[in-house]
């Protein structure tokens, strides 16, 4: 006996701020190609190859923010697409995830580059390239504080759920955040983080003659920027592949279940979208009850949006 709640033709397991998170990202995409031109065009004219170089370089990030605000939007216009067994909500994390891809592209671009002008120095107009690093992290940091608007990228959707005897408990960052949101504020922040870097590098290589601070801070930001890739790879392939996303609401959901002496054979727990969860749970017991039953009790748990029951009499 199975039955499925609340309802089994609802897979709209977006999070919650979609719309706003899928504005932001189209207006922080405006300015990075609004600067990109800016930069370029101004490289062209005044004969600057390193405005030129920045300008593309800003053009990978409005690369992945792309992907980001077009991952929203097919999420959305395909959300009650049939095709979608569980809803669109894990395009975000599709999106995520390929962005996580470039930003280790980026780290070990930037990896290589640094060793190479360690072994081989090259020179550095400094008087052209610190107000360009200037720039280029006023940008960024314009960027950070418009994606942040996201309520820290979707962490908060996290929300509570009622327990055993109706209290609340936060539920695990990884079921509310939208790793759509956060693969675009990473690329921003690791774009500002190096940005910080060069210009402390620079800045020392000019006056106290460290040429070799230049490369070296390079290869502390490619360091970071691939700490924060393998964050991404590692939670968003998570979501793709199924884990379960909250060990501590299984068990609260296993020591519900078994209170009477019933027993939990099967328990299947899975992210549908940011701040959705699905469920299959199979459940033997030698009282007189149905699948209605453990849906009550299991609605408790609020961020269960596809729950599905199969009691096992014996």
């Amino acid at each position: 006996m199975a039955a499925t709640v609340p309802d089994p033709h609802n897979h709209v397991f977006l999070g919650e701020t979609h719309a706003q998170n899928e504005r932001r990202t189209w207006v922080v995409i405006a300015l990075c190609a609004v600067m990109m031109v800016a930069e370029i065009a101004g490289g062209l004219l005044f004969g600057s190859i390193a405005l030129v170089a920045d300008g593309l370089h800003l053009s990978t990030h409005a690369g992945a923010l792309l992907l980001a605000a077009l991952a929203y939007g097919y999420a959305r216009r395909h959300a009650n697409d049939e095709r979608f067994s569980f809803g669109t909500g894990k395009l975000g994390d599709l999106a995520g995830f390929a962005s996580a891809i470039v930003l280790a592209m980026i780290a070990l671009l930037v990896g290589y580059e640094a060793v190479a002008r360690l072994i081989r120095p090259v020179p550095v107009d400094f008087g052209e390239a610190i107000p360009i690093a200037m720039l280029g992290l006023a940008v960024n940091v314009a960027s950070v504080l418009l994606l942040a608007g996201g309520g820290k990228h979707g962490e908060h959707a996290a929300h509570e759920a009622g327990g055993p005897a109706g209290e609340p408990e936060r539920l695990h960052k990884a079921t509310g955040r939208d790793n759509n949101m956060r693969s675009a504020v990473v690329h921003v922040l690791a774009d500002a983080g190096v940005s910080l870097l060069v210009i402390g590098g620079l800045l020392l290589a000019r006056f106290l003659a460290w040429t070799w601070m230049d490369p070296l801070v390079g290869l502390v930001g490619a360091a970071v920027i691939a700490a924060w890739s393998y964050s991404l790879i590692r939670d968003t392939g998570a979501v793709l592949l199924d884990m379960t996303p909250d060990r501590h609401l299984a068990e609260r959901m296993r020591a519900m279940i078994e209170v009477d002496g019933d027993r939990l054979t099967d328990l299947h727990l899975w992210r549908l979208g940011p701040g959705h969860l699905g469920a299959i749970v199979a459940v033997a017991t030698s009282r007189p009850r149905g699948p209605d039953y453990y849906q009550s009790l299991l609605s408790r748990f609020r961020a269960l949006s596809h729950l599905t029951v199969e009691v096992q009499h014996r």
